[in-house]
């Protein structure tokens, strides 16, 4: 029974949100602070796999959100929707609803593969270097973009909404708060899953003494490679949901500002902490809400509450501890089984 009460309070969550947003009980804009809520969990949780777990520093995890987003979205749209540039749907919109997660899995796949480009040059340097480089990547991916004017170019590219409406009309639920919700949970599991395992365990070493890592046989360029495709593939899953989520996507979205943004949750959370990371995910998005009514004077009050809460506690909510360490208890309910 102790084994079976995480899947229980998620199902309860996920049964919890879909009914009160199918029913209207939760109006459009908690629904919107809901799935931007699970859509920075997800992008917090990934870059924490190379800024905490595996202790490198990367600045550029919007680029690969961007990526996932024009992917899924271009896809999305050629497929299902009709457009003025794609013409005509290649398939029927009925089929939008059983294959969006395939498109959104695409985004991600090429994401990762985007990454793995950016890793192979980034892992020959140390330090700032990497910083260096994964700015750099942002950069190109954002003026790439711009330069495409089949996919807008610097207006942006829309459509998504359609595809989103095809789904509604095949089943009527709130299919984008699903699908984030779903999204969340898949990345919480599979960087549990993946900080647990060999890989998990050598990237954790590599962060203690990469030279002591290598010593004791670890592959640690390898390790570093997969660690990085993760969590770029999971910053385009981002990506894809985000496009999909606003029905409309511009390159301006996906400046070195949002990976500021990102860093910003990761090193509030904790180094290292995959429950730090959601908790602070969770926490930024409602202040940016409530501070929405100040508008550009908020993000003179968002840095200055930073910098306070570094200066009194630097390591950040959680430290490098999970929420198990702090609460040993919960551990027979979320062990995995052997």
């Amino acid at each position: 029974m102790q084994k079976l009460a995480v899947p229980i309070l998620v199902g309860a969550l996920f049964g919890f949100f879909v009914i009160t947003a199918a029913t209207g009980a939760m109006n459009l804009y908690w629904q919107s602070v809901f799935m931007f809520m699970g859509i920075n969990v997800i992008l917090a949780a990934s870059l924490n796999i190379i800024n905490g777990s595996m202790g490198e520093f990367a600045c550029g995890h919007a680029g690969f959100m961007a990526v996932g987003a024009y992917v899924s979205s271009l896809l999305s749209v050629l497929l299902f929707a009709k457009d003025k540039v794609f013409g005509a749907a290649l398939l029927s919109p009925d089929l939008a609803l059983p294959l969006f997660p395939v498109i959104l899995l695409v985004g991600a796949l090429v994401a990762a593969v985007t990454g793995l480009i950016v890793a192979i040059p980034s892992f020959k340097t140390r330090g700032d270097y990497l910083a260096i480089i994964t700015i750099a990547a942002n950069y190109i991916v954002k003026s790439t973009i711009e330069n495409i004017d089949t996919i807008g170019g610097a207006r942006g590219f829309m459509g998504m909404s359609r595809v989103t409406k095809a789904m509604e009309k095949t089943i009527d639920l709130p299919w984008m708060v699903i699908w984030v919700f779903v999204g969340t949970i898949f990345t919480i599991w599979i960087i549990r899953r993946f900080i647990s395992s060999t890989y998990g365990k050598g990237i954790i070493a590599i962060c203690q003494d990469e030279i002591a890592a290598e010593i004791m046989s670890v592959n640690t360029n390898k390790m570093k490679i997969v660690a990085f495709m993760l969590s770029s593939g999971l910053a385009g899953l981002a990506g894809g949901l985000f496009a999909h989520v606003l029905g409309y996507v511009n390159p301006g979205s996906f400046t070195i500002l949002k990976s500021t943004e990102v860093m910003v949750m990761v090193y509030l959370g904790g180094m290292g902490s995959l429950s730090g990371s959601v908790m602070s995910a969770i926490l930024f998005t409602l202040l940016l809400e409530a501070l929405r009514p100040l508008q550009i004077i908020k993000w003179v009050v968002i840095p200055l509450m930073l910098v306070l809460l570094m200066h009194m506690r630097p390591e950040g909510i959680m430290g490098n501890r999970e929420l198990t360490d702090v609460f040993p208890r919960l551990k027979k309910f979320t062990a995995f089984k052997k």
